[in-house]
């Protein structure tokens, strides 16, 4: 063998392992190249995938609040309905179980049956104006505590809870010993509470259950302000 025989095959093998490697490498790049790929589309599908979980949560946090807020606005509603059914009941007696007050002027009779039909007929806003224009020709009636009554409850029937606060308080003050004054101070509370005004709406409870116990609208405000507490 001669002296540059070694070397030789030396350089062969070098160059051969070389051309190898060149070959060889690039296969290991493709496949970390497809790894990455991977794994990129994977962190990509996850994120989707969380990103529409979060929404779905969010669309169900607002249904639940929205069904909530029926399930308010409904029990609202019956409260309402209930308090009426109430009212139209007790529009034809008065707390002792007689009948509505009468006068002896038919035509002022007559003056105070035209809002009581309307407000028995649902038609408060029509009965609220009426029973003013009664309490205007007639102020010293009477029937102008039972007018005021009415009037209020026909406010608080048709949601001007303001004005009927407003008036019924006026008409307690004027008349505290009249029958319909603890019923006015219930239509108050049930005022109150349309307004979220909760302390409110328990004074007034708390003012029938002390003024007016033994009255069958003492019953109801005791029960009103058990749910209240």
């Amino acid at each position: 063998m001669s002296a540059y025989s070694l070397p030789l095959r030396t350089l062969v093998l070098s160059t051969a392992f070389s051309l190898s490697a060149m070959f060889v490498t690039p296969a290991f790049a493709f496949s970390d190249d497809e790894a990455r790929r991977a794994i990129l589309e994977l962190r990509e599908q996850v994120n989707k995938l969380t990103e529409q979980s979060r929404r779905v949560r969010l669309q169900q946090a607002d249904q639940i609040e929205m069904l909530q807020q029926e399930m308010a606005k409904m029990r609202g509603q019956l409260e309402q309905l209930n308090w009426q059914q109430q009212l139209e009941q007790r529009s034809s007696t008065d707390q002792s179980g007689g009948n509505t007050p009468q006068v002896a002027d038919p035509q002022e009779q007559a003056a105070f049956e035209t809002p009581m039909g309307l407000f028995r007929a649902g038609k408060y806003k029509e009965a609220a104006s009426s029973f003013g224009q009664f309490l205007q020709a007639y102020p010293n009636s009477q029937l102008a505590p039972e007018a005021r009554f009415y009037q209020g409850s026909s406010r608080y029937a048709s949601k001007d809870f303001k004005e009927s606060i407003q008036g019924l308080q006026q008409m307690v003050r004027d008349t505290p010993d009249d029958p319909r004054a603890p019923d006015a101070l219930l239509v108050i509370a049930a005022s109150q509470i349309e307004l979220n005004d909760v302390k409110g709406a328990k004074a007034s409870l708390q003012r029938i259950v002390k003024d007016y116990p033994d009255t069958s609208a003492a019953e109801t405000a005791r029960s009103r302000l058990k749910l209240l507490q």
